[in-house]
């Protein structure tokens, strides 16, 4: 079982497309999250709960999102899953109440707080120590709608960094980033997440398929980032200041390098295929 605490890829499936539920999960993606939000129409919802509790009974390991607080939607989602084994982690729209995920953590499930809106960020801190709550996410559509802004890239670096400083201060792994919704160009999708993980995001939402494997090498080091990485701890002695090159390593510097071997060395027990190539 996946730990959404430790996982980078999230995937997206509509709720009421159950033949899309096993793709989903052949994907390669750590999690996949059911939608019984914004992918669902209204009149197709019953349905989509309905298959989402049935494959949950069946053994399937799946997240769901939910709809939003105070939605008609939201008492129905919870209802259903009520009656279900516990999914794998509960993506909670729009949060902007710590006392609504509370609510929602009855369901034993671990909760995914999805930052959708202005009032949502200026509450991140709240929102990731609320009960249950393992990790915030971002999601950048909503958000700029509700501002009325324009996807602008120093908007959205603002959002990220907000919630990764909350998450750390709460304790709390770091966040993921929000979708990039163009899923044709696989550099843009990559050059996004490691835009995102340079600010200190672990994970993003997906939602193609195609997504999944450029966004989760996106999240590793580069083979040039690994080698500078492994020079410094050859270097570093005693965790004391010296210098490699011109630049100073102290316990700061030599304790990322040693993130960075860590993180290159997970690639082994979790290989990474971008474009049909090992990376």
């Amino acid at each position: 079982m996946t730990d959404p605490r430790s996982a980078c890829t999230f995937l997206f499936v509509p709720g009421d497309r159950p033949d899309r539920f096993a793709k989903a999960q052949s994907s390669g993606a750590d999690v996949v999250i059911v939608d019984l939000e914004d992918a669902v129409a209204p009149a197709a919802k019953p349905a989509a709960r309905a298959a989402l509790v049935e494959a949950l009974r069946a053994g399937e390991e799946l997240a769901v999102r939910v709809s939003a607080d105070g939605s008609s939607d939201l008492e129905a989602d919870l209802a259903s899953l009520a009656a279900a084994p516990a999914p794998l982690a509960v993506v909670v729209a729009k949060a902007e109440s710590a006392v609504a995920l509370a609510r929602i953590g009855v369901l034993g499930a671990p909760i995914i707080a999805l930052v959708e809106s202005a009032a949502g960020l200026v509450r991140a801190g709240e929102l990731a120590r609320a009960p249950g709550v393992v990790r915030l996410a971002f999601g950048a559509l909503d958000y700029t709608l509700d501002l009325d802004s324009a996807m602008d890239p120093v908007l959205i670096d603002h959002a990220r960094v907000e919630l990764v400083v909350q998450s750390r201060a709460a304790g709390i792994a770091a966040p993921l980033d929000t979708p990039t919704t163009d899923f044709t160009r696989l550099d843009i999708v990559k050059a996004d997440a490691r835009r995102a993980r340079d600010l200190g995001m672990a994970g993003k939402l997906c939602i193609h398929p195609s997504q999944v494997a450029p966004i989760a090498a996106a999240f590793l080091p580069t083979p040039e980032e690994v080698e500078r990485a492994r020079r410094v701890l050859a270097t570093a002695v005693n965790d004391g200041a010296m210098a490699d090159s011109g630049s100073m390593i102290d316990r700061p510097v030599a304790g990322r390098a040693r993130r960075i071997v860590e993180r290159a060395e997970s690639r082994g027990r979790n290989p990474v295929v971008d474009n049909g190539a090992e990376r």
